[in-house]
C-alpha cells in the first residue's frame, strides 16, 4: 500500500458511523477519534442525555453529528434508530456495538455467593451484553447487505479469555459476544459479500465509572487488593486510557484492515500473554 493511501485509509470523510452505548465513557473517546477523522458520527444510547454530551464535544470537526436514542433491548427501537439513521445519512458503513455492562446483583461478593445469584440477574447481563449486540447487528446488517458492504465492531472483554472472579454472568456473556463475531463474520462473508467485516476489540482494565472504586480507594486514589492483583499481571504495569482504544477501532473500521475479518483484538497492555511467571 502507497504511503498516500495509507493516509487516505484513515480519512472517513463521507462515511456514516453509529456507536450503541455511545454515552459511555470508551465510546465517547471513539466518537471523538472518529469525528477527528472527519467521519460522520451518530451516538445511540438509552441516555440520550449522556450521547448529547459526547455530541458536544464533536462541535467543530468536520462531518455531521447526531445523538439519538436507542434501547438495544427493544427490536423496535433498534429497528427504529436503524430507519433514522438510513433516512438521515442514506446508507451505514460502520457499527461500534458499544452498549453492555454489569449488574452488582450478578456477582459473587462475601454477602452473595455463586448459588446465590438470582436468575434475573444473570439473564439481565446475558441480553445486555449478546442481545444487545446481536439486535443492533441485525437491523444495521441488514442494510450493510443491501449495500454489499459495511464493518462491525463489537466490544468483547479481556473477560472473555480469562473470566475473572466474582463476575461470572459478564464474563460468560462476553466470551459470548467473542463467539458471535466469529459466527457472524463468516456467515455474512459466505453469504453475502466477502466487503462485510466482522471484528471485536477485547479491552483489558480500563478505568470506568463502573469500576473505579472497585480498582482505587474512593478516599485516598491508591490500587485496592484487586486493583494491585490486576496491575502485577500486567505487564505494562498499568490500567488502559480510553485513548488507548483508537488505534485498534480506527484500524478495524478502515480499509487498512480490509482482509481483517473474524478477529477478537486484545488491547490489556499484556494480561493476556503474562503467565503470572
Amino acid at each position: 500500500m502507497e504511503p498516500k493511501s495509507i493516509v487516505n485509509a484513515y480519512d472517513f470523510t463521507g462515511k456514516t458511523i453509529a456507536i450503541t452505548g455511545g454515552g459511555g465513557v470508551l465510546c465517547g473517546e471513539m466518537a471523538r477519534a472518529l469525528a477527528g477523522c472527519h467521519a460522520n458520527v451518530v451516538i445511540l444510547d438509552r441516555d440520550v442525555g449522556l450521547a448529547e454530551k459526547v455530541l458536544a464535544t464533536l462541535k467543530g470537526s468536520k462531518g455531521t453529528h447526531q445523538a439519538a436514542f436507542i434501547d438495544v433491548l427493544d427490536k423496535a427501537a433498534v429497528q427504529q434508530a436503524t430507519d433514522k439513521v438510513i433516512a438521515d445519512y442514506g446508507k451505514i458503513d460502520g457499527l461500534i456495538n458499544g452498549a453492555g455492562g454489569n449488574n452488582p446483583k450478578a456477582t459473587t461478593n462475601p454477602e452473595q455467593s455463586f448459588f446465590d445469584i438470582p436468575a434475573e440477574a444473570i439473564q439481565f447481563v446475558s441480553n445486555l451484553n449478546l442481545q444487545g449486540t446481536i439486535l443492533p447487528s441485525q437491523a444495521f446488517g441488514r442494510c450493510m447487505v443491501k449495500q454489499k458492504e459495511g464493518v462491525i465492531l463489537n466490544i468483547s472483554s479481556m473477560n472473555a479469555l480469562r473470566p475473572l472472579t466474582r463476575i461470572p454472568a459478564y464474563s460468560a456473556a462476553k466470551a459470548a459476544v467473542s463467539n458471535f463475531t466469529q459466527w457472524l463474520a463468516v456467515h455474512l462473508a459466505q453469504e453475502y459479500s466477502p466487503n462485510i467485516r466482522v471484528n471485536a476489540i477485547a479491552p483489558g482494565f480500563f478505568l470506568t465509572e463502573q469500576n473505579r472504586f472497585l480498582l482505587t480507594d474512593k478516599q485516598t486514589g491508591a490500587l485496592t487488593a484487586r486493583g494491585h492483583k490486576i496491575i502485577d499481571h500486567t505487564p505494562m504495569a498499568r490500567f488502559g486510557t480510553p485513548e488507548d482504544l483508537v488505534g485498534a477501532v480506527l484500524w478495524l473500521l478502515s480499509p487498512a484492515s480490509q482482509f481483517v475479518t473474524g478477529i477478537v483484538l486484545p488491547i490489556d497492555g499484556g494480561f493476556s500473554a503474562y503467565s503470572g511467571v
